[in-house]
């Protein structure tokens, strides 16, 4: 009887650290989307909310197909990031992934993620 009960808390401990590791990734995600222009801003958004996954698995799935097809003039091999990350959104394999490469993006250009740039780039369009 004692087994069962040390399964489900080790199952939801692994499992809110998990929950907080993929926060953390929500909000890098959030200022690298903070980062687009403000009529992509939205799209991108509604994309990533739970109610989006019927559109997100078959467009990430057309953009890597899409990949394959990168002789053609439209495609190119730029789809494949972009149908892995879209996917990423439901896929644990590619979520870890994501997180792999959101530090390493995060070591190398940390300026991508800092709220100061927001600010500076904010009062030059203002200016």
């Amino acid at each position: 009887m004692s087994q069962p009960y040390t399964v489900h808390c080790h199952l939801r401990r692994r499992t809110s650290y998990a929950a907080d590791r993929y926060a953390h990734d929500d909000h890098r995600l959030e200022r690298l989307i903070r980062r687009l222009p403000e009529h992509r801003q939205g799209p991108v958004r509604w994309l990533r909310s739970p109610a989006a996954r019927w559109v997100r698995l078959p467009l990430g799935i057309l953009c890597i197909l899409g990949s394959l097809l990168f002789i053609l003039p439209i495609f190119g091999l730029w789809m494949l990031p972009v149908g892995l990350l879209i996917l990423a959104e439901d896929v644990p394999m590619l979520r870890r992934m994501r997180t792999r490469v959101l530090n390493w993006i995060e070591r190398r250009r940390p300026h991508w993620f800092s709220e100061h740039q927001e600010q500076i780039k904010g009062e030059e369009e203002t200016t």
